[in-house]
């Protein structure tokens, strides 16, 4: 969901980076897409969605995730820390405030089920797609023709590339990239990412444990960083390096996935050749 045209810099936050900061990044690549908006494979420039149709894609899919959000946790944010997360972040993209409302008072009324799908794509790339719907037998049937039409295929066990993270995004507001690994390590994250928001605008996203997500925000604003939002994602553990035919066969996948009214959200592991 979003544009997802993307390479994206990681630089891991690991022992062996503590033991030898002197070391250059290590480049990974993965797409939580809603909290940067879009990932940008730097490889595939060529290839834009208008950036009118980008975000009425973005107001389409965070009105589904406040709807899943509302039918987990109830319709009050002060008790549903999934949609307090959410609603944030539809206030630093100026959401509309007549759609979010909407999306909660209608989450009960409207139908529909919570999947997730495992896929590979093109040169053995693993994807994870969210869906919301109210016809899974629909939705199966037109992913799998998605997948089968552009060099895909559903399948189980991509599930096992992934790791259920929290991310912090913050604005980048002109920190370098040894001052970025620096502020991960001082606030107990593990990795600190580099990429765009919808706008285009530098973000940095810090990567750590589900279960320090709201210490290591903490700590980021005491470090004097302004953070932007938090929430779960899915981050991969296990890149697919794929060649730059690869990448455009997979955009075009990502984008066809991406176009489908019942996905919600899309996870990949897939990394830029050098």
């Amino acid at each position: 969901m979003i544009m997802l045209s993307a390479f994206r810099l990681t630089v891991r936050v690991s022992s062996a980076v503590q033991r030898a900061c002197q070391c250059p990044a290590r480049a990974l690549h993965s797409s939580p897409v809603l909290w940067a908006g879009h990932n940008k494979w730097s490889k595939v420039k060529d290839i834009k969605i208008p950036k009118d149709a980008a975000r009425a894609r973005m107001i389409a899919k965070f009105t589904m995730m406040i709807r899943i959000a509302v039918r987990e946790g109830g319709p009050n944010p002060e008790f549903n820390v999934a949609l307090a997360q959410l609603l944030e972040q539809c206030r630093n993209k100026n959401l509309p405030k007549a759609t979010v409302e909407g999306a909660i008072k209608g989450a009960k009324s409207k139908p529909g089920v919570q999947c997730l799908y495992e896929a590979t794509g093109p040169g053995g790339c693993t994807l994870l797609i969210e869906v919301l719907t109210d016809n899974n037998t629909r939705s199966h049937g037109e992913l799998k023709r998605i997948m089968t039409k552009h060099g895909g295929a559903l399948c189980e066990g991509a599930r096992r590339n992934f790791d259920r993270k929290g991310i912090v995004a913050a604005s980048r507001d002109g920190i370098s990239s040894e001052k970025a690994l620096e502020l991960a390590i001082e606030a107990g994250a593990e990795d600190v990412q580099e990429t765009e928001d919808e706008e285009e605008r530098p973000i940095l996203q810090f990567v750590c444990d589900m279960t320090s997500m709201k210490a290591v925000r903490n700590a980021l604003e005491s470090l004097g960083i302004h953070t932007l939002s938090s929430g779960l994602e899915f981050v991969p553990h296990t890149p697919s390096i794929l060649t730059q035919t690869q990448l455009e066969t997979a955009f075009t996948l990502l984008e066809a996935v991406n176009d489908c009214p019942d996905v919600v959200r899309v996870w990949d592991n897939i990394h830029a050749q050098n």
